[in-house]
């Protein structure tokens, strides 16, 4: 066919348009002579060659720069086909949507630590929800900046949940009273946390095993109530930096065990064994490894396995005792008060239930320079406290019902704190 032939080009600007025929020639760009360019060289022998018209619009000779320009992007192409229309085809084209510039910043041009900033300040459940809008923002809201302290109290049951957020790096969890599953730990390094409460959690013991045994930088802990082995206890010798814990009602490990994690812990200064599973040996293995910085004790209820001699050897071995509670032992008489006062620094001593000390020997406690407080439940009647109050007065008797030596929030205190501290992330069930 003649250069000078029409053909369709079908083109469509910003609204519906009607495809006209024009002639190659009108194209400039495609009129000039551009002999001895591989251009000119490439069409006329193409030309030569090819005999049917749809041959003709090579890629070579098709106006792209045009194409382009007329062509704004689009979607979809609608074909309208009619009788009026079989020789020439229109096609149509869906106008874009202009759009609207905006001056101001988005989410996403944000800066890390501005984003940080704002989810900080989010509850618990928002950051969760949160963390569902996109990867960036899933990534940011489990930082571990914003998991420092959490507090899971009223959360009925816990199981990859904990794994996750002990893995996100907590520092602090608090979740006494709830029930534990499995944690399903993502990886096998050593957890972050620093203070953890556990107090009456139902646990098996080898779930309990795996989470103490990835601790290695624990401070405080509760494990109030809970049923232990001896290789729970030896976990717990490895967190060398332990300043507070709490087995008050626990049960299952050995002398041996217990003599270990005294021996290791060199930095307690609370420890709370009060009502364990003690024998005669138990006892005898605190008395003999405690360090010298215990500042805060509980050994009550031992009844007849604390003897004279262990208060003794328990008093020369920790001189800087501040708070003493041997409470329930049967066989703590009034000669025991020579050895108490050798405490220079005791300022609260509970002997509550000790039935072989007689209600009139306790006049002997005005010799305690430094004594506050005096708990003595179950010696003293109700009429013959104000007598026995009137003797001593520079001392608070039967004030204490229930003891604070390294529990995380005492029995008086309605708040939701943990050894003094408020965690940031709080549970509202």
């Amino acid at each position: 066919m003649p250069l000078g032939a029409y053909c369709y080009i079908h083109q469509f600007n910003r609204g519906a348009t009607i495809l006209t025929l024009r002639s190659l020639q009108e194209f400039p760009c495609l009129n000039e002579n551009l002999e001895g360019s591989m251009l000119s060289l490439s069409q006329k022998s193409k030309w030569k060659k090819r005999q049917y018209f749809g041959e003709c619009l090579d890629t070579e000779t098709t106006p792209h720069e045009l194409i382009q320009q007329w062509s704004p992007p689009h979607k979809q192409r609608v074909v309208c086909k009619g009788k009026e229309n079989e020789d020439n085809q229109l096609v149509l084209a869906r106008r874009p949507r202009t759009r609207m510039e905006f001056s101001g910043l988005s989410w996403d041009s944000l800066p890390d630590e501005l984003l940080l900033g704002i989810l900080s300040c989010l509850p618990l459940q928002d950051l969760l929800r949160m963390s569902r809008v996109c990867k960036r923002w899933h990534r940011l809201a489990f930082d571990e900046s914003l998991w420092h302290s959490v507090d899971l109290v009223g959360k009925a049951q816990l199981d990859q949940a904990l794994g996750q957020m002990l893995t996100v790096g907590v520092l602090g969890l608090r979740c006494p009273h709830t029930c534990i599953g499995e944690p399903c730990f993502t990886h096998t390094q050593h957890l972050h946390v620093h203070h953890m409460d556990l107090s009456s959690c139902t646990v098996t013991t080898p779930v309990l095993d795996d989470i103490i045994s990835r601790c290695r930088l624990l401070e405080n802990l509760s494990l109030e109530g809970l049923e232990l082995s001896d290789n729970v206890v030896q976990s717990l010798s490895q967190n060398t930096e332990l300043v507070r814990l709490n087995l008050c009602g626990c049960s299952g490990f050995s002398p041996d065990s217990l003599s270990q994690i005294l021996k290791s812990c060199l930095r307690l200064e609370e420890l709370n064994l009060s009502w364990c599973d003690f024998s005669t040996d138990h006892v005898k293995a605190v008395v003999s490894n405690i360090c010298s910085n215990i500042t805060q004790l509980n050994l009550s209820g031992y009844r007849q396995n604390l003897t004279m001699e262990d208060v003794k050897d328990l008093v020369e071995r920790c001189p800087n005792l501040v708070n003493l509670d041997l409470s329930d032992s049967v066989l703590m008489t009034s000669s025991s008060f020579p050895i108490l006062q050798q405490l220079q620094s005791l300022r609260h001593l509970a002997l509550s239930r000790c039935y072989q000390i007689h209600p009139a020997a306790l006049a002997d406690f005005e010799k305690f320079p430094e004594l506050q407080t005096l708990e003595v439940y179950g010696l003293v009647q109700d009429t013959y406290l104000p007598i026995l109050s009137k003797g001593l007065p520079r001392l608070q008797i039967n004030t204490r019902p229930f003891s604070s030596v390294a529990r995380p929030t005492e029995a008086t205190r309605r708040d939701r704190t943990m050894w003094g501290m408020t965690c940031r992330l709080v549970f509202r069930p």
